[in-house]
């Protein structure tokens, strides 16, 4: 469940992330004391800190399209494979004869008799 100090927190989160000012502790409590938003005092820093290092503005362009990490798969996918062909030599693949499974006609009854 979702509570009040967390969106409240997320929402001067984007507020900064918008403005292009670093997301700090006492940059989301400056919003939420300009908003009358009171919080408990760790939610700012704990927001501040989770969100460290990450590019927000990406992560929102992103989110739900899954575009993303298989865009980013694909040529890497698409350039392994070339390397691989010419790593391994050229094995002929013996087909392997599967014996036929017996049907329940062939063993003189079936779904009607």
């Amino acid at each position: 469940m979702t509570t009040k100090a967390e969106l409240a927190c997320v929402y001067s989160t984007l507020i900064l992330v918008d403005d292009d000012v670093a997301v700090t502790g006492e940059k989301i409590q400056t919003i939420l004391k300009a908003a009358n938003v009171d919080v408990e005092s760790y939610w700012p820093g704990l927001f501040a800190k989770a969100l460290e290092g990450v590019n927000i503005k990406e992560l929102i362009t992103n989110i739900g399209s899954g575009v993303g990490a298989a865009s980013a798969a694909a040529p890497a996918a698409a350039a392994a494979a070339p390397a691989a062909a010419e790593s391994a030599p050229a094995k002929e693949e013996k087909k392997k004869e599967e014996p036929e499974e017996e049907s329940d006609e062939d063993m003189g009854f079936g779904l009607f008799d």
